[in-house]
């Protein structure tokens, strides 16, 4: 006799434990979405409808003169012009990408390993709260003034009468100055690695910071030398940092055609330039076109980032 009425108790137990708690009047079940809302219209009026005007601007007709409403493919073929024709050699648009993708690849891997050095100096080397707070606000230091005062300032030292060339010529390293310092592929690579390098450090000493202290030690205590704890626990923890760090950093040097502008003397090519001049001579179709296969590029980019970490799962 006990036992049944001892389950049968344990039963109701369980299944008012596990019973979905009744909503109050304060917590409607529209309430979620109204505090979604704003965040939404934001999205919705900043990013999706320009984007979506963008695509469908790209289809248009245009002339010398005007701009009509249309459906054309002839935007998109107008970029790829001539490449076919060029093969085996490189056409203006995969030569113009080519050298885009240069940049990326080497302000990422360069940003990436400064990044990470920066990161794991103050996840693990600085101990105090204040400290750390004190050394990201010298970081954000050059945040302080806009991206074309930061990329200017890079002249003077660069320049064929520059800081760096009278240093060089005074120690005797040179004989005479140098011109690859500055409108250079050399130039263009620095000015932007100090532009973003900040936007690597950031999302890898957050997820560095989040990394359980007692695994290190774990490690060590088993035998691992610090390389081997470096290798085997901490990058693999931080690899959702690693991830969004490069997600930022390939996306904004992509687009980026100000700082190729300047530090490249107007010599330098790249994707941004031309939809930048497309622009400025009102050719708007054949630039959202450009814009589409760029947002294209970045998108594959990113979707071949995201396969190689799982970021739902790490975050």
């Amino acid at each position: 006799m006990d036992a049944p009425a001892s389950a049968g108790a344990n039963t109701w137990a369980a299944a008012r434990t596990h019973a979905p708690k009744p909503r109050t009047a304060w917590s409607p079940r529209w309430l979620p979405y109204l505090q979604a809302a704003p965040m939404a219209l934001v999205f919705l009026l900043f990013f999706v409808l320009p984007l979506a005007t963008t695509f469908v601007v790209s289809f248009w007709n245009y002339t010398e003169y005007s701009i009509e409403p249309a459906f054309v493919t002839s935007n998109y073929s107008d970029v790829f012009q001539g490449c076919v024709a060029a093969l085996p050699g490189l056409c203006t648009t995969f030569a113009t990408y080519l050298s885009t993708l240069k940049f990326v690849a080497i302000v990422w891997a360069v940003t990436l390993l400064l990044g990470f050095t920066i990161a794991y100096f103050l996840a693990f080397h600085v101990r105090t709260l204040p400290m750390q707070i004190a050394l990201f606000l010298v970081c954000t230091i050059p945040f302080w003034t806009s991206n074309v005062i930061r990329t200017i300032s890079w002249i003077p030292l660069l320049g064929r009468n520059g800081l760096v060339n009278e240093i060089l010529l005074t120690i005797g390293i040179v004989d005479r100055p140098q011109e690859w310092l500055l409108y250079s592929d050399f130039a263009v690579a620095l000015a932007l690695v100090h532009l973003y390098t900040l936007f690597m450090v950031v999302p890898i000493f957050n997820s560095m910071m989040r990394i359980d202290r007692s695994l290190i030690e774990a490690a060590t205590d088993a035998g691992a030398s610090g390389w081997q704890a470096l290798v085997n626990v901490i990058i693999p923890l931080a690899k959702p940092g690693i991830l969004i760090g490069s997600i930022f950093v390939v996306t904004i040097v992509t687009g980026d055609y100000l700082t190729i502008g300047i530090m490249g003397g107007q010599q330098i090519a790249s994707v941004g330039k031309i939809i930048q001049t497309q622009i400025n001579f009102l050719q708007f179709p054949i630039a959202a076109a450009n814009a589409i296969v760029l947002l294209a590029a970045v998108l594959l980019t990113i979707w071949g980032m995201l396969r190689l970490v799982d970021i739902r799962k790490e975050l």
